[in-house]
């Protein structure tokens, strides 16, 4: 079976907006740059659009340590998080790791936005966070990703799911790495390994799936209508609750660019 890469999305920071990339490295944790920031609380632990929808509509521009925050027309805020930044201890799904802070003037930026005291960390060289020892050989690892480095989603999937709910939900609201086009709905829940380019990904886990798809990701808002959990429990509810893409590891690294062909091996 091939298909094509339709989309490539990278979110920089944890429930941060997306960038669509016509081209993107793939390495050890994943498309490079992709959640590399977080914001987390006064206890490490991580905060996301299921606690601040609007987290969704903050934009970001990074390169490595240095990033350029904006929101809503306020003044932006301009990070360089140097190599010898404090660290602190944080939290993602119940896995500790340290990494870097990001400093007093990024926290009470992001804490007068949330209305809540917060800390902006980055996920540099030196923070070690290996994933699912179920799933992952000992070497792997990722950054603030909720638990894989990739997710992959088939545009057809979303499409009906779409015409299931009377209305268009897109795919943005569930935050894919790639969109691949040309295969049928759900096509990638058959998959155990693609080769994308000149990378290979082993697909080893379905995503579960949660509130946080109920955010509009322009509005920032929760769906009145409960969409698309709605729909989703109807058809895509299984012994492990809702599931909708596939999570991926890479075998290797290297360019991606849209119009690759995906070939499942």
């Amino acid at each position: 079976m091939r298909g094509s890469i339709g989309e490539i999305v990278v979110y920089p920071l944890k429930s941060g907006a997306g960038q669509s990339l016509p081209v993107a490295e793939v390495g050890r944790r994943g498309l490079a740059g992709d959640r590399s920031w977080m914001l987390v609380d006064v206890n490490g632990r991580f905060v996301s659009g299921r606690e601040w929808p609007a987290l969704v509509r903050v934009q970001v521009q990074a390169d490595g340590a240095q990033a350029r925050f904006a929101l809503d027309g306020a003044a932006a805020l301009e990070v360089a998080v140097p190599a010898d930044a404090p660290r602190l201890d944080v939290e993602v799904w119940g896995t500790r790791m340290s990494a870097a802070d990001a400093g007093d003037t990024a926290a009470a930026w992001f804490s007068a936005a949330v209305g809540q005291p917060l800390r902006l960390v980055h996920a540099d060289a030196a923070m070690q966070r290996p994933l699912d020892p179920k799933y992952a050989r000992p070497e792997d690892e990722t950054a603030f990703a909720d638990g894989f480095p990739l997710l992959l989603l088939s545009r057809a999937a979303c499409e009906e799911l779409s015409a299931r709910a009377g209305r268009d939900l897109g795919w943005r609201r569930f935050r894919p790495n790639l969109v691949i086009d040309g295969v049928a709905a759900h096509a990638e829940d058959g998959w155990r390994r693609v080769r994308i380019g000149a990378v290979e990904f082993d697909v080893v886990k379905p995503c579960v799936r949660c509130v946080f798809t109920t955010v509009d990701p322009d509005r920032g808002e929760r769906e009145a209508d409960g969409q698309p959990l709605r729909t989703l429990k109807d058809y895509r509810r299984g012994a492990k609750g809702i599931t909708f893409g596939q999570n991926l590891i890479a075998r290797g690294s290297g360019a991606i660019r849209l119009g690759d062909p995906l070939v499942v091996l």
